[in-house]
């Protein structure tokens, strides 16, 4: 019987069987849970570092080679290439990290859930809008604990910053201003699709890495870690970065879906890949609780006028965010709000705030990310202030409209409540997205 009909029959069971993981909440919260991981190498290395407290089960990889240290270093674990026969067959399974491709993250954690299983998975939440909303209704509809992997979102400066903007502190706030020093030297961007013929390494399942993307022949130009850079594997730099770089302002402000995006100028891009570089503004609209936000964002090595960093002193980061307020101006350094309160941001002009010191904390400052999905999932429920994916998703669907912009190359009206752009149906393939054939969901 092959993966996918064995995967369709067992999710064909009843719902309330679902809601009832196999891990007890009357157990001690010293028990391990036993988690299986989806994508063995690459970034799922720290993500093993992250949960190795816990029983490490099961490893899924399409790649031997790329997950050859994994292996070693959890001999234990029973190996997979189909994550869908890993989910079939390990019952035992509490939880499952997600550590593949851009375009395999709904499918696979869609999968899990519909398995029961609590899900860790790595940014960006999905490669489209319609896949994020998917992730988000699944886990309620199946009471999972979920997180999205953005480091940052636990970090104890990240916490502190975003304390600061909903204090007051900024006044009113009008823009925010985001950049990444992706793609450049990380990886590809504005390039045609591969040419030539290339022998499919006898490590890797050309098939299932694809998994749900278009059939194309397999180049080395995609694997490991350059596919990032092509519309049907990844999400561009703004999607790649922006759930970093952005989390900290979008939590803080407390933002949701936009009202529009454009594109404000960007370098050449194709029909396979983003641009080389871009600057897109994405608006909010106004709400009881702020007025209408511009957000700005830049890639590829472009970033803010220098004069809204008034007298900060040293070079403008790489990575990083301004939120712009009436009185004040919050600047993060680094692709997060920071690892520690004292060294997370700078609060400008520097000359007004010399002796500002935040208030006491009201946001909890958890050991890392990783320990606080697995505490909630001991305790019974995702953190609140957590990157659960009902957050997730929303940060996500900003991010993507402003893609979507990037890819149509036009302003684009956004109807969060549709799920659609408006007056633009072609911008509906690249909302919701057409699975390859024998790699559609079940239902």
């Amino acid at each position: 019987m092959s993966s996918r009909r064995r995967f369709l029959e067992r999710t064909g069971v009843s719902a309330a069987s679902l809601l009832i993981p196999r891990f007890s909440w009357g157990d001690s919260p010293s028990d391990k849970l036993n988690i299986g991981f989806i994508g063995a190498g690459g970034r799922a290395g720290a993500n093993l570092a992250g949960c190795s407290s816990e029983n490490i089960v099961a490893l899924a990889d399409v790649d031997d080679a790329r997950a050859q240290g994994a292996f070693k270093k959890y001999p234990q674990a029973r190996r997979y290439k189909d994550y869908r026969e890993m989910l079939d067959v390990e019952s035992s399974l509490d939880a499952v990290v997600v550590s593949t491709p851009d375009h395999m993250h709904a499918p696979t954690s869609i999968a899990a859930m519909q398995y029961g299983k609590h899900v860790y998975c790595e940014k960006p939440l999905a490669r489209t809008i319609w896949e994020a909303r998917q992730m988000a209704a699944v886990t309620q509809a199946k009471n999972v604990v979920t997180q999205m992997g953005t480091q940052g979102h636990a970090f104890h400066g990240s916490r502190t910053a975003v304390e600061v903007i909903r204090s007051g502190v900024l006044g009113d706030v009008s823009e925010v201003h985001v950049w990444s020093d992706r793609p450049g030297r990380r990886w590809p961007q504005g390039i045609e699709r591969p040419r030539g013929d290339h022998a499919i390494p006898a490590t890797l399942d050309w098939d299932l890495w694809l998994g749900v993307a278009p059939q194309r022949p397999y180049h080395p130009a995609y694997v490991p870690f350059k596919w990032r850079g092509f519309w049907d594997f990844g999400t561009g730099a703004i999607g790649d970065m922006g759930v970093h770089n952005l989390d900290t302002a979008f939590w803080g402000l407390g933002l949701s879906s936009p009202a529009s995006a454009r594109v404000v100028d960007c370098g050449a891009m194709t029909s396979e890949s983003p641009p080389r570089w871009s600057v897109i503004e994405i608006n909010f609209a106004k709400t009881l609780a702020r007025p209408a936000i511009k957000l700005l964002w830049y890639d590829g090595g472009k970033k803010p006028p220098r004069e809204l960093f008034h007298e900060a002193g040293d070079n403008i980061s790489t990575n990083g965010s301004l939120v712009i307020g009436k009185n004040a101006t919050l600047y993060t350094r680094t692709w997060h709000g920071g690892t520690k309160s004292e060294d997370s941001f700078l609060l400008l002009p520097r000359k007004h705030f010399a002796d500002f010191m935040p208030g006491a904390p009201t946001l909890p400052r958890p050991v890392n990310h990783h320990r606080e999905w697995i505490d909630a999932i001991k305790q019974g429920q995702a953190a609140p202030e957590s990157s659960h994916f009902a957050y997730a998703a929303k940060l996500t669907e900003t991010l993507l409209v402003g893609h979507l912009a990037l890819r149509l190359r036009r302003e684009l009206m956004w109807d969060a409540a549709k799920m659609r752009v408006r007056d633009v149906p072609e911008a509906d393939q690249y909302i919701k997205p057409d699975y390859r054939r024998g790699w559609e969901l079940p239902t």
